[in-house]
C-alpha cells in the first residue's frame, strides 16, 4: 500500500489517510534495536484493529550519529524540511553530550519545529515492578512548556567576557550585586507561549473527561516568571467558560461540589506538588508546568511505575507532532538486543491515538499486562519479577504482538 501525506485543515484538525506516511529516525546507541522491536508491534496492533484497510507507511529521516556519518551533519536540513511537511513522526533517543560539545538535538527539534508541549503520560501497567504501595492510583498525564525556561539555552561559563559583560551591567545599571565569577543563566517566560501550553492542556482534559488540571510552579519564588505561569494559567481557564472552574470559584460557587462535566483548575507550589503525587496521586490528572518542573516530576512519576523503560513522550506543536523514547541513548548496550523497547512502544501507541487510531492503541494497552503476567520480560524488569522469563528486545515485542 502506498502511502499518502498527513495534512490538516485551516483550523489545525489532521485529516489522516488509510495509509499515511509516518517519519522515523531510528535513534542512537540501542535507537537501531528498540526500533527494530517497536515497528513490528505497532504494524500487528494495526493489522489486527483494521485488517487491510489501513497501513502505516515508514519513511526514515536522518538526525544523530547516523546522520553524521552519512551526510556530516548531525541534523540535516533535508531532515527538518521532511519533519515539517510530513507532520508526525517516531524518535528513538539521541545522544547528548554532557559539559560540552554540541547541544541537544532533542531541544533543538522542539525549537526549531516549535514543539511547544511535551506530553508525558504517566498510568501503572499491571505486573510492572513498582516502589509504591499502590501504583493503579497514578494516571497523569503531564503538559510540559518545551520552548522557554532554562531550556532556551541562553547562558555563559563563569569568567567569559558575556558573562562578566552581563554581570556588569547588572550591578551597575540595575542594582544588582552579583559576584563577577559567576556563570549566568537566563530564564524567560512569555504569555504566549504559557498560554498556548495551558490551553493545550485544559482542551485535552476537556474533551477527555479529565477531573483536573493543575498548574505546578514555583511562584512564590520566581514571582515574575513562574507566578507569571500561574496567573497567566487563570486566564486561559476563564476562556472555557463553564466548562473550566477553579478551587476559588468551587469554594464559593460550587458550595465544594464539582458540577458534572467541569475540569477543575488547580495550583500547586512545585516542591509541594512533589509530595502530593507521592502520598494522594489520585487527586491529580493532567499537569501544566514549565520546563524545568516539567522535566523532574515527570520522571519522578515514571519511577512510580517502573521507570523510564515505561514512560513514553511525546513532543506536540500547531503543525508538527514528534513521538519518542524518553530515556536516553544507553550506548554499552548498542546492538545487543537487550534493552527494554516499551518506552518507544508506548511512544507509538501515543502516535496511533494521535492518528485516530485507538482501537489499535488499545490493543498494545491491553497486550502489555498480559505478557508480563505471562512471565516475558527484559532484564531490567525480570530482575525484580520472581519466575519470569528474561528476553530479548525483540523477543519482548513478539510476546506483545503474540498477546494482542
Amino acid at each position: 500500500m502506498a502511502g499518502e501525506k498527513i495534512t490538516a485543515t485551516s483550523g489545525g484538525e489532521l485529516q489522516v489517510p488509510d495509509n499515511p506516511i509516518v517519519l522515523f529516525i531510528e535513534g542512537d546507541g540501542t535507537g537501531a534495536d528498540i526500533w527494530a522491536a517497536t515497528r513490528p508491534v505497532l504494524d500487528a496492533a494495526v493489522a489486527k484493529a483494521y485488517g487491510q484497510q489501513r497501513q502505516i507507511a515508514w519513511q526514515e529521516v536522518l538526525a544523530g550519529e547516523k546522520a553524521f556519518k552519512q551526510t556530516r551533519s548531525y541534523m540535516p536540513v533535508e531532515s527538518l524540511t521532511a519533519l515539517r511537511e510530513f507532520r508526525v513522526a517516531l524518535k528513538g533517543p539521541l545522544t547528548t553530550p554532557i559539559g560540552g560539545g554540541f547541544r541537544s538535538l532533542n531541544v533543538t527539534l522542539r525549537q526549531v519545529l516549535d514543539l511547544y508541549a511535551c506530553i508525558r503520560p504517566v498510568r501503572y501497567y499491571t505486573g510492572v515492578p513498582s516502589p509504591m504501595k499502590a501504583p493503579e492510583l497514578i494516571d497523569m498525564v503531564i503538559y510540559r512548556e518545551n520552548t522557554e525556561d532554562l531550556y532556551a539555552g541562553i547562558e555563559w561559563p563563569a569568567t567569559s567576557p558575556e558573562a562578566q559583560k552581563l554581570i556588569a551591567f547588572l550591578n551597575t545599571e540595575l542594582g544588582c550585586s552579583l559576584d563577577p565569577t559567576a556563570a549566568i543563566g537566563i530564564k524567560p517566560m512569555t504569555e504566549r507561549c504559557s498560554k498556548r501550553l495551558i490551553r493545550m492542556a485544559l482542551k485535552y482534559a476537556v474533551e477527555q473527561s479529565r477531573a483536573s488540571v493543575t498548574l505546578m510552579h514555583k511562584g512564590n519564588i520566581m514571582k515574575y516568571t513562574e507566578g507569571a505561569f500561574q496567573n497567566w494559567g487563570y486566564e486561559v481557564a476563564a476562556e472555557f467558560g463553564d466548562l473550566v472552574t477553579n478551587e476559588g470559584e468551587l469554594a464559593t460557587r460550587y458550595h465544594g461540589v464539582v458540577p458534572a462535566g467541569t475540569v477543575l483548575l488547580k495550583d500547586r507550589l512545585a516542591d509541594n506538588l512533589f509530595q502530593q503525587v507521592l502520598l494522594r496521586p489520585a487527586e491529580y490528572q493532567v499537569i501544566a508546568t514549565p520546563n524545568l518542573n516539567g522535566d523532574y516530576i515527570s520522571d519522578a512519576l515514571a519511577a512510580q511505575v517502573g521507570g523510564l523503560g515505561m514512560a513514553p513522550g511525546a513532543n506536540i506543536g500547531d503543525h508538527c507532532a514528534i513521538f519518542e523514547a524518553t530515556h536516553g541513548s544507553a550506548p554499552k548496550y548498542a546492538g545487543l538486543d537487550k534493552v527494554n523497547p516499551t518506552s518507544l512502544i508506548l511512544s507509538g501507541t501515543m502516535l496511533l491515538e494521535y492518528l485516530g487510531w485507538g482501537e489499535a492503541a488499545a490493543l498494545i494497552h491491553q497486550a502489555l499486562p498480559r505478557t508480563l503476567a505471562a512471565g516475558i520480560a527484559t532484564y531490567d524488569l525480570a530482575r525484580l519479577l520472581p519466575g519470569s522469563q528474561e528476553v530479548s528486545c525483540s523477543a519482548f515485542g513478539q510476546g506483545l504482538i503474540e498477546h494482542m
